[in-house]
C-alpha cells in the first residue's frame, strides 16, 4: 500500500499555535460531518462491510470510530478547559471497533452524532482566547502535554484523514 492511500491528505504534523489558522482549522471540525456523509453517499451495505485498505477497518467501523474518537477529543476539551492539567485517558480503538454498538449499529447514527457533537464543539472552540489555545493535559502517548491547540489541530486533520480514506477506496473500486 502507497503513504497516499494510507494518509490521502497527509500526516498530521504538529504546529505552533497560529491565531490566522484557528478560523481554518475551525471550519474543518463544523464542515467534517457533511464531508464524511459524502465520503460514505451511494454505498451499499456490502461496501460498508469492506475494508478501506489491507488490514484496515471497514468503512462502516471507520465512521463509528470518528464518532467515538471525537467525542472523547470533545470531552478532553472540556476537562482541559475547567481543570489544571488533567490526564487524559487513552482507548484502545482496536478494542473500540470491534464492540457490538460499532457492529450492529447503522453508521447514520454516528453520523447524526457527529453533527450534534461537531456543533457543541465548534460553539466551545470558537470564542477561545489565545491564553485558552494554551491550555494543556497531559496524554500518557505523547511526550509533551497536549494543548488545547493540539487538539484542534490534530481534530481538524482527523476527520478529513478519515473521509478522504473513504473517498480514495471508492475512487479505486
Amino acid at each position: 500500500m502507497t503513504i497516499e492511500n494510507q494518509f490521502p491528505i497527509g500526516k498530521q504534523e504538529k504546529s505552533l499555535f497560529d491565531a490566522d489558522k484557528v478560523r481554518m482549522h475551525l471550519n474543518h471540525i463544523v464542515a467534517l460531518p457533511a464531508l464524511l456523509e459524502a465520503s460514505v453517499k451511494d454505498l451499499n451495505e456490502n461496501d460498508l462491510q469492506q475494508t478501506y485498505r489491507v488490514g484496515g477497518w471497514t468503512i462502516a467501523q471507520v465512521v463509528h470510530h470518528v464518532a467515538d474518537s471525537h467525542m472523547n477529543a470533545f470531552v478532553r476539551c472540556k476537562l482541559i478547559l475547567t481543570e489544571d492539567k488533567p490526564n487524559i485517558k487513552p482507548y484502545d480503538q482496536d478494542l473500540w471497533a470491534a464492540m457490538p454498538d460499532v457492529t450492529h449499529v447503522p453508521i447514520n447514527h454516528s453520523l447524526t452524532l457527529l453533527y450534534a457533537l461537531h456543533t457543541r464543539w465548534y460553539e466551545l472552540l470558537k470564542g477561545l482566547t489565545t491564553e485558552q489555545w494554551s491550555r494543556v493535559g497531559i496524554h500518557p502517548e505523547h511526550t509533551e502535554p497536549l494543548s488545547m491547540w493540539d487538539i484542534l489541530c490534530i481534530y481538524s486533520w482527523h476527520g478529513r484523514h478519515h473521509a478522504h480514506q473513504i473517498l480514495k477506496w471508492k475512487e479505486s473500486r
